[in-house]
């Protein structure tokens, strides 16, 4: 089997193939990519039994086969190589031979019969979005996943479709994130993707309004088509939390208030805790002003920006990278702070409409 190919697309296919290869595994193939030689065509696939990855490039050749070969090593081999053409040959017995000009690699790859059986993934339930939108989706919640396997189910997103408005939901126990978009669809759906499988698929995404990216959903499976790239993931399955109970309709005190500037007041007071020293930010909303505050054993601030506040004062305390996180992916110069006390969770919404939900969860402040 001989294949001649462009150096720079083989080792673009390889690295994004290569993210859903094994690190490390007791079978050594789930650490390889597999590569099938149909004539012009080679199609490359990664997979860890959890996630899969493949897409195709097109060579000169007029053979046929499969192999699979470590793919940290051949992706290393080709990034090295000296030209911008290479040629592969790979013997009876597995013996790979890499060529690119005076430079010649000699490795061993292994049977495509050692490489699992890649799910049959079917026709499925299709949802069409725009590459933007769905990168924009995940990118504004996935900073929320829970990454506990005390309760495996919150570990993925929740994709819900209901009333031609698509739902991504993502709560970890001390946030929770919201992202809508209207869709055009009758049939209500849901189900849940693992985070990894979907900051896969954004790192593929193209910032693009105009390229679509197909999802299509079996029972037990979600496909990703998009830009010559192929992303399968199993889902996963149970039952997700009751997110629409946790989300206060009510508020007692509402304050409209510059996402740049809180950002900044927040990201000053952080300077004094890391991971070390966990403090909570003291924030007290009160006439026309929010003052931050924070004492740790490194030093102490006191910091105050302008703020509209509706309704009775309130002082509250949060993990700074909490409230940082979701503040951070809001695209808003402006926006809304719903609370019902010191206690209780803070709602952050947009100004109008219903873009996003964000919820954090408040620490308990110790008296000064």
């Amino acid at each position: 089997m001989k294949i001649i190919c462009n150096k720079q697309a083989l080792y673009e296919a390889l690295v994004n193939v290569s993210k859903a290869a094994a690190d490390k595994s007791t079978i050594p193939a789930l650490e390889g990519v597999k590569l099938k030689l149909d004539q012009s065509t080679l199609t490359l696939t990664g997979y860890d039994l959890e996630i899969g990855i493949n897409t195709s490039i097109p060579v000169v050749s007029s053979d046929t086969g499969e192999f699979v070969i470590n793919s940290r090593l051949f992706s290393d081999i080709i990034k090295r190589m000296p030209t911008d053409e290479i040629e592969i040959e790979v013997s009876d017995n597995l013996a790979v031979t890499i060529i690119g000009g005076v430079t010649e690699y000699s490795v061993t790859a292994l049977s495509a019969a050692e490489y699992p059986s890649i799910p049959e993934l079917g026709e499925g339930d299709e949802i069409r979005l725009s590459q933007g939108i769905l990168k924009s989706l995940i990118s504004e919640t996935v900073f929320a996943v829970s990454t506990n396997d005390t309760k495996p189910i919150l570990k993925g997103e929740l994709f819900e479709i209901t009333d031609n408005k698509l739902n991504v939901v993502a709560i970890d126990g001390f946030r929770l994130a919201v992202r809508t978009e209207s869709v055009k669809r009758d049939e209500d759906t849901k189900f849940i993707v693992p985070s990894k499988t979907l900051l896969e698929v954004s790192r593929l995404l193209k910032d693009d309004e105009d390229a679509d990216c197909a999802i299509r959903v079996t029972k037990k499976q979600v496909v990703f088509d998009f830009s010559g790239y192929t992303v399968f993931s199993r889902l996963l399955e149970g039952e997700f939390h009751n997110y629409r109970g946790s989300i206060p309709q009510n508020s007692v005190t509402e304050v409209i208030i510059g996402k740049k500037e809180l950002i900044d007041c927040l990201e000053r007071a952080s300077l004094l805790i890391n991971e070390r020293i966990k403090m909570p930010v003291r924030c007290l909303f009160d006439n026309g002003a929010l003052k931050v505050s924070c004492s740790t054993s490194i030093g102490k601030i006191n910091d105050e920006m302008p703020a509209d506040v509706t309704g009775p004062k309130i002082e509250i305390g949060f993990n700074c990278k909490f409230l940082l996180d979701p503040l951070k992916v809001i695209k808003d110069d402006k926006l809304k702070l719903l609370m019902n006390g010191g206690n209780l969770p803070m709602k952050i919404v947009p100004l109008e409409g219903d873009e996003y939900t964000y919820l954090v969860l408040p620490v308990r402040l110790k008296n000064e």
